[in-house]
């Protein structure tokens, strides 16, 4: 067997298949049919900003009875799919994307041009009988790492929420990582998109424990029609720009581990928005903005982190110090972060919801 690495251009892949020169050979491919409109958008969104996207592998047979050497598909079949899909107009662009709305026809020539010149990384297989290329894949596969749960979620789901996560990664990304809330390789593992899935269920549920099975039911829940998307994405953006506007300060302190970002999103979209279970449960109104002032929420949030990195158990933030110790995506230590964040914040918490704290 031999392994050629080369590199097409989408309108080289587009002759190819029109010539029937290169096909597609069902018997690899871990599943057929058409993506959704999600996941294809976001893949040709992809393609047109430049991005890269993992190599192709083609197997070159020789076709006897038409004395021609042919390639077919062995894995990929979606991505080009999806390519032939946009440039005969059979599928226009969705979502949060630049190009949404348009067809490959109502893209303008630089655009046109950018996608077809658009170069496809491929691993062309030779000399290689069915069962090698099947080893090969197994063998491949072999040194993967096992999907945690974020990732099983993102691969059982192509819907609405899943696209929708993927497109706030992107945007949160840059502030995941130079507010130390997250490493690269996290990031990779898909812990970014754990902690905003996390955050809507705390729109929708207030402060609970969390765990896989119920973020895998909000996957499924939204996973063919999202009509909160747009609500949840303007809440979800604005909350993370005014951490990054008004709370710099707390850019690499201990207010920056993931789980008490995710405490200190569902506080701040308590404070500007409501969130009726915390309302209800706790008594705490919304107060009709993220603070009341924003120089005394810095400086009581800094004491919080000062507190936790100090492992102050018996001063005056113990019970915060205490939801930031082990077990921290369980309900009562939740509950303690969320308290003390939105009083920092400015909120009129009754002393009464301190009592609900089971420590």
């Amino acid at each position: 067997m031999q392994i050629t690495p080369n590199n097409y251009g989408v309108l080289e892949v587009i002759q190819m298949l029109e010539r029937r020169e290169l096909v597609v050979n069902n018997d690899y491919q871990r599943g057929s049919g058409i993506w959704p409109e999600g996941a294809s958008s976001y893949f040709i969104d992809t393609i047109l900003e430049n991005y890269p996207f993992p190599k192709i592998y083609m197997a070159e047979y020789l076709d006897r009875p038409q004395r021609a050497i042919r390639k077919e598909i062995v894995d990929g079949q979606q991505r080009i799919t999806t390519i032939q899909r946009f440039y005969n107009n059979e599928l226009r662009i969705v979502g949060d994307s630049r190009f949404s709305g348009l067809r490959y026809d109502d893209l303008d020539d630089e655009s046109k041009d950018r996608f077809l010149s658009y170069s496809i990384g491929v691993d062309v297989i030779r000399n290689a009988s069915s069962s090698e290329i099947l080893q090969m894949f197994r063998r491949m596969n072999a040194y993967t790492l096992p999907l945690n749960e974020a990732e099983r979620r993102h691969s059982s789901y192509q819907g609405k929420f899943k696209w929708f996560i993927n497109h706030l990664s992107d945007e949160f990304d840059e502030f995941f990582t130079s507010y130390g809330v997250f490493t690269r390789r996290q990031i990779v593992r898909m812990a970014d998109a754990e902690l905003i899935a996390d955050s809507v269920l705390s729109i929708e549920r207030g402060v609970i424990s969390t765990s896989a099975s119920n973020l895998k039911d909000l996957y499924a829940k939204y996973d063919e029609t999202f009509h909160n998307l747009e609500e949840y994405r303007e809440k979800l953006t604005d909350t993370v720009r005014f951490i990054i506007t008004e709370l710099e300060p707390l850019r690499k302190t201990f207010l920056m581990k993931p789980y008490a970002v995710q405490s200190l999103i569902t506080a701040l979209i308590h404070c500007r928005y409501g969130i009726s279970q915390i309302a209800e449960g706790l008594g705490v109104s919304s107060i009709g903005t993220f603070t009341l002032d924003p120089q005394r929420a810095r400086d009581a949030l800094l004491e919080l982190a000062r507190a936790h990195e100090a492992k102050e158990t018996d001063g005056p933030h113990a019970d915060y110090v205490w939801g930031a110790s082990g077990g921290t995506n369980r309900y009562p230590r939740r509950l303690a972060r969320v308290i003390a964040m939105l009083r920092a914040l400015g909120a009129n918490v009754p002393a009464e919801a301190d009592a609900l704290i089971a420590r």
